[in-house]
């Protein structure tokens, strides 16, 4: 995929932004590292009817391990930031596009991520993300294969 965008955000301890997804009409797959600090970077399966709808994966993403995670599109993305702050950069393959955002509710029991902690810093936008039986009841992606 070809990058068109490169975001930068700052955190402080505990902030956790996600699951945000931008749907079908402008889907983006991202490339996140952590280029100070540390995160906890997480991906979910949002493609209806995969094999692995609702799974997770996570990586700690920090200055010192320069690990990267790709998220591609169908994915619901969050991060949550261990350390004093953290700078997050990602490449996105699709332009920021606010009528195409979804947020999934990144303590749904039904995804069950295994967070550091269980009272972050939320934005009123992730406190109020659909879960994932309502997220299910009208996907934004469908799995069309291997």
């Amino acid at each position: 995929d070809a990058f068109v965008q490169d975001n930068h955000s700052r955190s402080a301890r505990k902030v956790l932004r996600g699951l945000h997804y931008q749907d079908t009409t402008a889907p983006m797959g991202k490339l996140v590292r952590c280029t100070a600090g540390a995160i906890l970077d997480v991906a979910v399966d949002l493609r209806a009817d995969s094999p692995t709808f609702g799974e997770w994966v996570g990586a700690e993403l920090t200055s010192e391990n320069m690990r990267q995670i790709w998220v591609p599109d169908g994915f619901g993305h969050a991060f949550a930031t261990l350390s004093e702050f953290a700078e997050v950069q990602y490449k996105c393959t699709g332009l920021y596009t606010p009528p195409s955002e979804g947020t999934v509710a990144w303590n749904d029991p039904d995804i069950a991520i295994e967070w550091p902690f269980d009272d972050p810093v939320l934005s009123g936008r992730d406190q109020n993300g659909m879960s994932l039986k309502q997220y299910s009841a009208n996907p934004a992606f469908r799995y069309t294969g291997a």
